[in-house]
């Protein structure tokens, strides 16, 4: 027996009790697809119905996500040369595409060298037109026009609360109404980030906390999660889009959040703005209300708390 979680398709199902499963659009071939998830064993036993006593589920996860040693300790062993062993069959089970990759798999002297690797040019063109922004990351989206009016996330009643986000009193409100971008970067994705628009980014700023995982079955539960994670906010003055918020929030088994850009330089559109050590994590792009029409099919589906998967370098809305 399938049970849909919401009243109208979430993109999350539970079957019978067991592992939820984890459903998206994606944007290419127009079909809905299940989620290969890395590491679904600890995420069911942390958020999911996987048989746990509430007890141990106490211990375990402020263990794991409010103290760092954990990621930490995981990143370290994925940057060992013996982690390297595990990339052929990584590579097999999530179906990787190798022909992307800038450089050949056997260069990779470890798993995270792997994780962070980096694309050809062509692999990911840049949607054209200055007025047009394009997507930040290869990830699965979630779009709001205006955060104010949303009255769910994940799941109905969740709101993402601005001021905990931003943790600046005058950023809040500038954004209370801000059109949003949320992408999830599963440990399958390409996991460098990029620039939107052409801009002029700020000094990142970070802002400490826990590393939950962003798995949607923990966002579900609490969509704070975002807001609680560690994060970095770098500010982007664009022409055509005005101010942006950029935010990177990390998660679990996340080593670091790695910036390449340089402050106050002068990008294009597609740059490349850095990059996430090994593990799960995600991507917010904040624009002021009226600054940019999203693209239709990304709201539709949002509407729907359909995720899409989606590449970097494509259409995400035009400059109104």
């Amino acid at each position: 027996m399938v049970t849909l979680i919401h009243s109208r398709f979430s993109g999350i199902m539970s079957v019978s009790g067991k592992m939820a499963r984890i459903f998206y659009l994606d944007r290419k071939t127009k079909k809905v697809e299940e989620e290969k998830v890395y590491g679904k064993f600890f995420i069911e036993c942390a958020y999911g119905n996987k048989f746990i006593t509430k007890p141990l589920k106490k211990i375990l996860i402020p263990s794991l996500t409010k103290s760092h040693w954990f990621s930490r300790l995981y990143g370290s062993i994925q940057k060992m040369n013996m982690s390297r062993k595990k990339i052929p069959t990584f590579i097999e089970k999530f179906q990787a595409d190798t022909s992307e990759y800038l450089d050949p798999v056997t260069s990779f002297s470890s798993f995270n060298d792997f994780f962070i690797r980096k694309l050809k040019k062509e692999a990911r063109p840049i949607a054209e037109g200055e007025k047009v922004a394009a997507l930040p990351a290869d990830g699965r989206y979630l779009v709001f026009s205006d955060i104010s009016n949303v009255d769910h996330f994940y799941i109905k009643g969740q709101r993402l609360d601005i001021d905990m986000l931003l943790q600046d009193e005058a950023l809040a409100k500038e954004y209370k109404d801000a059109t949003v971008v949320f992408a999830r970067l599963c440990p399958t994705d390409y996991h460098r980030f990029h620039f939107p628009c052409d801009c002029v980014p700020s000094e990142p700023k970070l802002i400490n906390g826990y590393l939950h995982s962003v798995n949607p079955m923990a966002l579900r539960k609490n969509i704070s999660i975002l807001s609680e994670n560690k994060r970095v906010l770098t500010e982007l003055e664009s022409k055509e889009f005005g101010k942006v918020l950029y935010i990177e929030v990390g998660a679990v088994a996340v080593g670091s959040i790695k910036q390449t850009f340089t402050p106050g330089e002068a990008y294009k559109k597609g740059d490349e703005k850095g990059y996430f050590e090994f593990g799960g994590s995600s991507v917010l792009l904040l624009f002021k209300k009226g600054a940019i029409t999203l693209e239709e099919d990304l709201l539709s589906a949002s509407s729907e708390k359909l995720e899409i998967k989606a590449n970097m370098g494509e259409s995400l809305g035009k400059a109104t």
